[in-house]
């Protein structure tokens, strides 16, 4: 963290081919290993795919639901003071609420078993979109946190 001004936002990526939509690449580039973003992106489309045929509803739409339903609200900060160590429940702001979703999301598939990739990435999509599956717990587990640290907020700054 920068401590004197604020570095400047790099400008927005292209968006994806398909889709059109700058969030789904940026999706695309967290699911992406080791430089290879032609197989990330052909497991995202798959899943997308997958998805709509699945539901019958369309795939953007699919995802952008389950986004908001994984993005958090609150996070806790560890705060130093005193010589003691407080967990100090924050609000989080959107473009970290993106990126938490996108990462509870693909971690989430990456923890389920067997199948390829772009089933499990689509089966995970699914479940966060109807609020069920390993991202919503990550999202309940962090806002029960915050909860329980709740008389700490009078720290946050």
């Amino acid at each position: 963290m920068p401590r004197g001004k604020y570095k400047n936002k790099r400008p927005a990526q292209k968006p994806d081919p398909k889709y059109n939509n700058i969030v789904l690449e940026k999706f695309i580039n967290h699911v992406m290993k080791h430089g290879k973003k032609s197989i990330a992106r052909q497991i995202v489309y798959q899943a997308l795919e997958y998805a709509e045929k699945q539901t019958q509803k369309q795939p953007m739409q699919l995802f952008a639901q389950a986004l908001k339903n994984v993005a958090p609200t609150l996070e806790v900060k560890t705060r130093r003071i005193g010589g003691a160590n407080y967990q100090v429940p924050v609000p989080v702001k959107n473009e970290r609420k993106k990126f938490l979703a996108m990462k509870w999301i693909i971690e989430g598939a990456r923890q389920r078993r067997g199948k390829s990739m772009a089933e499990k990435l689509c089966a995970e999509i699914i479940d966060a979109s109807q609020n069920q599956g390993n991202a919503i717990k990550k999202k309940q587990q962090m806002h029960s946190q915050a909860e329980a640290n709740k008389a700490f907020a009078y720290l946050a700054w």
